[in-house]
């Protein structure tokens, strides 16, 4: 089991279903030292599933108190690489602990 953290379109219950099969659960948490970008999308795929041109994308922040807020769902490993074939090349995915001090992946900007 894995936590994958979001904070835009994975949180969509029609991504979720198109990605995944599944309306995923999960628990709001934080991410602190970063801040909330704007991301064109051009993938016709994305588009499709997220119906939204412009995508939130995380970026580490100069502002130690600037923080994103999202869930961290709880995915299968399959479900995983499922997700990252769903970003786009912009989006890298680390692994950072969060406000409640759990671990889990996130998509930052590349």
């Amino acid at each position: 089991m894995h936590l994958l953290f979001s904070y835009g379109t994975l949180q969509l219950e029609k991504v979720q279903q198109e990605s995944f099969g599944r309306t995923l659960t999960g628990t709001p948490d934080t991410l602190k030292g970063y801040k909330l970008g704007k991301l064109k999308i051009t993938d016709a795929d994305v588009l499709a599933k997220s119906e939204q041109e412009f995508h939130p994308i995380a970026e580490i922040s100069k502002n130690n108190n600037d923080q994103i807020k999202g869930i961290l769902f709880e995915i299968t490993q399959e479900e995983l690489d499922q997700a990252d074939a769903y970003e786009v090349s912009d989006y890298k995915r680390i692994e950072a602990t969060f406000a409640s001090g759990i671990k889990g992946w996130i998509y930052i900007k590349s």
